[in-house]
């Protein structure tokens, strides 16, 4: 390496000066090549050794890049140094810190990269905490919950050295064969947007800089594809898509990433009137916006858009995309020699590298006497604290979908067949974007790091006094059926079986779910349908639990069956909360958010249909689900008492709001059982009459309420206006005047109480900074303590 120069200084190391003002100062003193630098990441793998990071050769079609040369005029990221391999948590603290001096010896302000890592399910790096799924985080609706686990993963990321997280996805899930639902948090846009929002807030009160993905349209490719073209309709777009971004941008989000697809032929990473036009110039965003993976080099090799990887990279960065992920290979120098040659304004590297410069400065980066050494603290990527949390959205996120006859809980059986592909193997917890699946696998023979129990393991420890037989019977996707004999004859001769059937989750087609893995319809993969039919066939009453990516369209073996559990793919400690609901020791108290499909080919639908998308006599096809959105039973019985509006016991006369006004609606949840039980009060709002077709209803408000026997809740939920907005044929968001109705129900077909309100006075245009969330309050009825709520409490 060559000899560093020496470092300049200036007002931009004046921490009394604001930080658009010190950046000004430090912009004007870079050259060309220095600034465009800060576009730049490169992927890396932090030294198992300890020694400095080396780039990652992830494409053998290139050249390798080389260190030197990468950072010869300073870098704006390091991309995935704890993510890429397996890596002892303190040598690869100690590599980070090593090639973060090198980085700032290398250029002449000293000014360090940015670190960035996947932490969607917890920081995807070796000996990590694994958390559930994003679906898995809906079905608790809990985003304090989620709020907290965010805040922990942070906390992980920096104590590594790391300040950036690609996360959250906040993509609403449109069609169930989508590989990518298994990152998604349902299918409406009032949970993503909440959940998503918690995440953010949490991850970044932690001081790592959250990244929303993917912006925008990516799961509504056709056909459930992945990077398949969107051909999403302006008014869904509006009013689907974008309001769980609206909402995270509102909280604070620092970064966005572009998602892959084109939207009606406009690839999103050229989409100047979506990156710029619509994301800051309308929503206020000054955060960086950082392209997904090769989606930049992807609008010359794949999108056609561009002639040549500069030509992309120009598209890229005029369209608004700040920063080139993961390596600098359509910006760097080819941008460079496109500003040279006079093809491309200088101005906008200098816009992009003031934003990426001014994260840097927000994190104390530009300081004097920044530095990255670690300090001599222990490295315990998978503390108690996290494994707590990980736990606990496990616990409430598992979803009691069928008990007809009340199975469940177990009975402490004396013989427990335990059957199916993943009844006895850690994976069945991971998601993709979990080290292990994404990771793990292209390291065989390297241990897991963090002790992940079975569900076999599990409920052993659960049913100490029960004989449990365990044949797999067959693999997740596999043809062969020659384990049935073994797994039949253990149902017949145990007093209960438990199968446990889902995905195998992975990339690209090797696996049943995740990025990539996308699915032609929506039977179960391989031969476990036909098993678990088998098992059935026994006589052996069956509980069927289903460890999954995305819901499966179950059919009438189903409704023959004792119980069915939905689980989603619920992390480290995922067995023992899936353990804990078989035996009773944890009630169940997660609700679907993603509706069950009750035919493999009644998808693509979700709940959010206007009234064309129902079962009608037009049609031969029937889309009704075979359980709605917001569906979850319990092991205890609940009353819903005393409906109110603004406080008052409802009389069933509508009752008048102004068109910018609100309205409370509520009323008391008893516990009418004898066990404990979570029930999640939902408001959903109906549009009998409006300007378009819109959805039959849709969520507007949420409170999970846990109550021990005999307890109860007043739950109220303040509802404005501004939440019965929509996207009118003008293309204009607006608050209309006219009858609407507001439901509290236990699912999104399961409506107890609804409430007529007229809105009164003029039509109100609204946008962006309209009022996006229910505020929820939870008091206690007879001296009983409070509930935990929903969000706005």
């Amino acid at each position: 390496m060559t000899p560093p120069p020496e470092p300049l200084d200036g007002a931009w190391r004046d921490t009394s000066l604001p930080d658009g003002e010190r950046v000004d100062h430090l912009l004007a003193a870079m050259t060309l090549e220095e600034k465009a630098a800060q576009l730049n990441g490169v992927w890396v793998s932090a030294d198992a050794s300890g020694a400095p990071v080396a780039p990652h050769q992830h494409d053998a079609s290139r050249e390798p890049l080389a260190w030197e040369k990468v950072i010869e005029n300073g870098l704006g990221q390091l991309t995935r140094p704890f993510g890429t391999a397996p890596v002892d948590p303190v040598a690869g603290r100690a590599s980070l810190a090593r090639s973060q001096r090198e980085v700032m010896a290398a250029n002449r302000f000293g000014i360090p990269a940015i670190a960035h890592e996947e932490c969607l399910t917890g920081l995807a790096a070796w000996r990590a905490t694994i958390h559930p799924v994003p679906p898995a985080w809906g079905a608790a609706f809990d985003p304090g919950l989620v709020e907290r686990m965010a805040a922990g993963i942070g906390g992980t990321m920096r104590r590594l050295g790391v300040h950036q997280g690609l996360a959250p996805v906040l993509d609403v899930a449109r069609d169930l064969r989508w590989g990518r639902v298994e990152e998604t948090i349902g299918e409406d846009p009032y949970l993503v947007a909440t959940i998503g929002a918690a995440y953010v807030r949490g991850l970044q009160s932690a001081g790592v800089i959250a990244t929303l993905k993917h912006f925008a349209g990516y799961a509504a490719s056709r056909a459930g594809r992945n990077h398949a073209p969107v051909s999403v309709g302006p008014r869904e777009f509006a009013d689907v898509v974008l309001p769980p971004f609206e909402a995270a941008v509102r909280e604070g989000a620092g970064s966005v990433m572009n998602s892959y697809n084109d939207n009606d032929g406009l690839p999103a990473a050229a989409d100047r009137r979506l990156l710029t036009g619509l994301l800051r110039d309308r929503w206020g965003f000054e955060g960086t916006l950082v392209s997904d993976y090769f989606a930049v080099t992807f609008l010359d090799t794949v999108h056609r858009v561009a002639g040549d990887p500069g030509h992309a990279g120009a598209l890229a960065l005029e369209a608004g995309v700040d920063v080139e992920l993961p390596d600098p290979h359509c910006y760097g120098d080819r941008l460079v020699a496109l500003v040279r040659a006079g093809e491309l304004d200088e101005a906008l590297v200098d816009r992009s590298a003031r934003r990426v410069l001014l994260h840097k400065c927000s994190l104390g980066m530009l300081d004097p006497g920044w530095s990255p050494d670690p300090d001599d603290s222990p490295v315990d990527l998978d503390p108690a604290e996290q494994r707590a949390l990980a736990r606990a959205l496990a616990e409430r996120s598992i979803v009691l979908l069928d008990n007809p006859r009340g199975a469940l809980p177990l009975a402490a059986p004396r013989t427990l067949a335990l059957v199916g592909p993943l009844a006895d193997t850690p994976d069945a917890m991971f998601g993709c974007y979990t080290f292990p699946a994404h990771v793990g696998r292209s390291h065989p023979g390297t241990p897991l790091g963090v002790d992940v129990p079975t569900v076999h393991e599990a409920l052993r420890g659960e049913l100490p006094e029960t004989r449990i037989v365990h044949a797999q019977g067959c693999s997740v996707d596999g043809p062969g059926t020659e384990g049935f004999d073994s797994a039949l004859a253990a149902a017949r001769e145990a007093d209960v079986c438990v199968v446990v059937l889902g995905d195998r989750s992975d990339l690209f087609g090797r696996g049943t779910s995740g990025e990539g893995c996308d699915a032609e319809d929506l039977r179960l993969p391989g031969v476990q349908q036909e098993l678990w039919e088998a098992l059935v066939a026994t006589g052996t009453p069956v509980v069927a639990v289903l460890v999954t990516g995305r819901p499966y369209a179950l059919g009438a073996v189903a409704d023959a069956s004792a119980a069915v559990v939905q689980a989603f793919m619920p992390g480290e400690e995922g067995a023992s909360a899936i353990a804990g609901v078989l035996s009773g020791r944890i009630g169940p108290g997660g609700r679907l958010p993603l509706s069950v499909p009750r035919s493999p080919g009644g998808q693509p639908a979700t709940y959010l249909g206007a009234p064309l998308a129902r079962r009608s006599e037009v049609s031969s096809v029937d889309p009704t689900p075979r359980h709605p959105f917001g569906h979850g039973l319990t092991y205890t019985s609940f009353s819903w008492e005393d409906p109110r509006v603004g406080g008052r016991p409802f009389d069933g006369a509508p009752v008048s709001v102004p068109t910018d006004g609100e309205v409370t609606v509520g009323c008391t949840v008893r516990n009418t059982g004898h066990l404990p039980g979570t029930e999640v009060v939902q408001v959903y709002l109906h549009d009998p009459v409006a300007r378009v077709a819109l959805p039959v209803r849709r969520l507007v408000g949420y409170a999970r309420i846990d109550l021990e026997p005999g307890e109860a809740r007043a739950v109220d939920f303040t509802v404005h206006a501004d939440q019965s907005s929509y996207t009118g044929p003008d293309g204009v968001r607006a608050v209309d005047p006219g009858r609407l109705e507001l439901s509290l129900a236990a699912s999104s077909e399961d409506l107890r109480h609804t409430f007529a309100v007229d809105l009164t006075g003029p039509a109100r245009t609204v946008d962006h900074t309209r009022r996006l969330t229910c505020a929820v309050r939870l008091d206690p009825v007879e001296g009983e303590a409070a509930a935990h709520g929903g969000p706005g409490r």
